[in-house]
């Protein structure tokens, strides 16, 4: 009997000896980092300004100097019309203005008569008048009173001489003024670009009768169509629920697939309202194309960050349970015990979550599934290595989604 005792009592010392290992589980180390989230966008160049040019007086086209495709500056004549009448007009306001100046001579003339007679009357009255007064009786009565109404009357005459040189030069004015006028229609015969800019199509050929564009009464045919493709708005859809992450002077990373080219740029005005249609806000960004390497029309892909922290604890979002702005994560103390611990979270990437309480850089969370151990159990940590910052790219729609990802890593 005693020796089965024995052996039992063998038996269970055995079963202390072999008892299994700590499990091994992967850990991740708390470390600082950085986390954005980006919303990727098509937008498209669109010219910063586009004007049909029309003629401001009626005419047969003489010449037209431009075709699609050139490129004009502000001030460049681009065609000349042939407007007789116009010519006719202008030598009528001539001739009326060299008139309007002979009136004027000639009132100045009578003017000037009239005041001569007018100064020599009235010097006469005034003589005669201080005679009488000294020697009371030598002017006979009636020879005083015809000197005083030969000066009051000259002086009418004056008066009316001022009046018609006044009306003269009242007449002069319009005439000039009118001249000016017929001179300006007829300077616009002459067709100038407004602005800087290609021509992206042409309406009229020469011969053709090209009428006014300034009566809004009547549809009136451009000569050309003009847009400013030195300077294009980059127009860029933005969805609604991004719509409060969009101000002006944020930068917005561009990249055109057609040109292989990346570049960065800046809001510079949006609609401040939503496109019932789509729930989008139309958002502009200004980009300077001096060498007319963008084509209006071109697609680009756009990324505009929503929200960045820089220098944030981070962890791998496996590493959290729960949702929201807190969650429980199992941290590794200096024995390799997994204790659980509430943790305040901030902004979520792809991979990783910001900690905004209840870790410290260089603590040691469990991996996966942690519903697998329990507070106070040993494991074996087996680390691994994870990025410290993450991008979360949305996508809001773009061109080529493989090809612009590619650009931005």
């Amino acid at each position: 009997m005693c020796g089965v005792i024995i052996s039992l009592s063998g038996c269970k010392g055995s079963d202390s000896n072999n008892k299994p290992p700590a499990p091994s589980v992967a850990v991740a180390i708390v470390q600082r980092g950085n986390i954005s989230r980006v919303l990727s966008l098509a937008g498209q160049f669109q010219p910063f300004q586009v004007v049909d040019v029309h003629a401001k007086v009626s005419g047969y086209v003489r010449h037209i100097y431009v075709d699609i495709g050139d490129r004009v500056h502000a001030g460049q004549t681009l065609a000349t019309l042939e407007v007789p009448e116009l010519n006719a007009q202008f030598r009528g306001t001539q001739s009326e203005a060299l008139r309007s100046q002979d009136a004027i001579t000639a009132a100045q003339h009578r003017m000037s008569r009239a005041k001569s007679l007018h100064t020599a009357l009235q010097a006469n009255y005034d003589r005669l008048n201080k005679a009488s007064a000294q020697r009371p009786g030598l002017i006979a009565a009636q020879e005083l009173e015809n000197a005083r109404s030969q000066a009051d009357a000259s002086q009418e005459q004056l008066d009316a001489a001022m009046a018609d040189l006044s009306g003269a030069k009242q007449g002069a004015d319009t005439a000039t003024a009118d001249q000016q006028r017929v001179g300006a229609l007829q300077a616009y015969s002459n067709v100038i670009a407004p602005l800087d800019g290609v021509v992206v199509w042409r309406y009229a050929d020469t011969g053709v009768l090209i009428q006014e564009g300034t009566n809004s009464e009547t549809q009136t045919m451009p000569l050309i169509k003009l847009a400013q493709s030195d300077l294009l708005r980059l127009r860029v859809p933005v969805p609604e629920d991004a719509v409060r992450y969009v101000h002006e002077g944020d930068v917005i990373q561009i990249r055109v697939d057609a040109l292989d080219q990346n570049f960065s740029g800046k809001i510079v005005r949006f609609t401040r309202i939503l496109d019932p249609s789509t729930r989008t806000m139309e958002t502009e960004v200004d980009v300077p194309n001096p060498t007319l390497a963008i084509t209006p029309g071109m697609y680009a892909n756009t990324y505009l960050q929503l929200a960045h922290r820089e220098n944030v604890l981070t962890i791998p979002i496996v590493a959290v349970q729960g949702k929201g702005n807190t969650g429980v994560v199992l941290v590794l103390n200096a024995n390799n015990q997994a204790e659980q611990r509430s943790v305040g979270l901030g902004l979520r990437g792809s991979t990783l979550v910001e900690v905004t309480s209840g870790l410290q850089a260089g603590d040691r969370v469990l991996l996966g599934n942690a519903s697998r151990f329990h507070e106070g159990e040993q494991v074996t940590p087996q680390t691994q290595q994870e990025p410290a910052n993450d991008i979360m790219h949305q996508e809001g729609g773009v061109t080529d989604p493989q090809e612009s990802t590619g650009g931005n890593k």
